[in-house]
């Protein structure tokens, strides 16, 4: 077990949420489903957690239930992606039933918040000529997917 899980809170949806993620990545599984015994607080049988495995990182989905629900933590998973087409492919899964943000960022069915990042902005960002970084931020502000052919027009510009 990796030293620091990542706990997703739920309330009824753990084991839709954990199907669906896993659906998303490659070389993802869940790993384990518990369920409530007698003692509760839900009724036996319940799923209580779902432990999965994204990209070999653990997580676990709790159905907590709303009334102890932690409110208001920023949390988001970040997508190193090697290419548009891997962007357009998250992108396109996670932004169903979801809602696509800016600057990379979506929330997904469940409210998660992701950033789907091609790797090249984060070189065009750290770019030794600070003109061409600049070009490249100023063009990613105006995107809500990112757009790597764009990113290289706004670099290209003089």
């Amino acid at each position: 077990m990796q030293k620091l899980t990542t706990w997703l809170w739920f309330d009824t949806e753990a084991e839709k949420a954990a199907e669906f993620y896993t659906s998303v990545f490659p070389d993802a599984r869940v790993t384990d489903v518990s369920y409530y015994g007698e003692a509760g607080p839900r009724p036996a049988g319940t799923v209580m957690t779902v432990s999965f495995e994204l990209l070999g990182r653990e997580f676990v989905a709790l159905n907590g239930g709303s009334d102890h629900k932690i409110e208001g933590v920023g949390v988001s998973f970040m997508v190193d992606c090697e290419s548009q087409e891997e962007v357009d492919r998250y992108w396109s899964k996670l932004a169903d039933g979801g809602q696509e943000i800016a600057c990379g960022w979506v929330t997904d069915r469940y409210g998660l918040a992701w950033q789907i990042v091609p790797r090249r902005l984060r070189e065009l960002l750290s770019d030794p000529d600070s003109e061409r970084a600049q070009r490249a931020m100023a063009a990613m502000l105006k995107m809500t997917k990112i757009e790597v052919d764009e990113l290289e027009r706004a670099v290209a510009a003089a």
